[in-house]
């Protein structure tokens, strides 16, 4: 197999993010990777992305970008026509009042309850959870979008160890590797890309996978 850089990594989980969000929804993409499946939004479906910093409409940034759009990761971005801005209370109470249908995040862990943790590295200065823990608590759907491992290490794990940023709240997880969805039972299979096999995967994957049984 080719190996891919980081940024093609990110793209393809990206992309694959993308075909999960349901036509005419709300969603909130974090800051870093989950930023840019914007970039790949299908063709005929309609999504409206809010950023938590006050508006909602977030497009990319035309030809002539105003400097003074910027997403919550502080990036340069434009605004739809129709779009909108308003102050942080409007903008945490849409979010709060479990308006938004799909949040995208990335995480430093995830496990098999769903709990997850992407705020804290240890030994680093870091300025906060920001709006994750409003996010994952108040949207409808949570995806975390992340590759797969951190440097070999394990990402999705038995238990986190690092300080939660919310409890049992992941639905899905997409990496480079596959897609995953999280439940009661724990972490599921539901599709492995091509360039792995399913031993590979769970090398790469502390908590034991639950494949789909095959129908007959």
């Amino acid at each position: 197999m080719t190996k891919l850089s980081k940024a093609q990594l990110q793209e393809r989980i990206a992309r694959r993010v993308a075909q999960e969000l349901p036509n005419h929804s709300l969603v909130n993409l974090g800051i870093g990777l989950p930023t840019k499946v914007a970039n790949y939004l299908p063709e005929g479906v309609t999504i409206t992305l809010q950023s938590e910093n006050g508006f909602v409409g977030l497009d990319k940034a035309g030809d002539e970008p105003d400097p003074t759009i910027v997403n919550a990761g502080g990036q340069v971005v434009g605004i739809v026509d129709g779009g909108a801005f308003f102050d942080s209370a409007t903008s945490f109470g849409i979010i709060r009042g479990g308006h938004v249908d799909v949040t995208v995040l990335g995480a430093l862990q995830v496990d098999e309850q769903g709990n997850i943790a992407n705020y804290l590295i240890p030994g680093k200065m870091v300025p906060g959870m920001g709006g994750a823990m409003d996010l994952l608590v108040g949207a409808k759907k949570v995806i975390v979008a992340m590759e797969h491992t951190n440097k070999g290490k394990w990402k999705i794990l038995k238990q986190c160890n690092l300080p939660l940023t919310a409890v049992k709240v992941v639905d899905l997880i997409i990496t480079e590797m596959g897609v995953f969805s999280v439940g009661e039972a724990g972490v599921v299979v539901e599709e492995i890309h091509p360039d792995y096999t399913l031993a590979e995967v769970q090398a790469a994957t502390e908590v034991t996978l639950i494949t789909k049984k095959k129908e007959n």
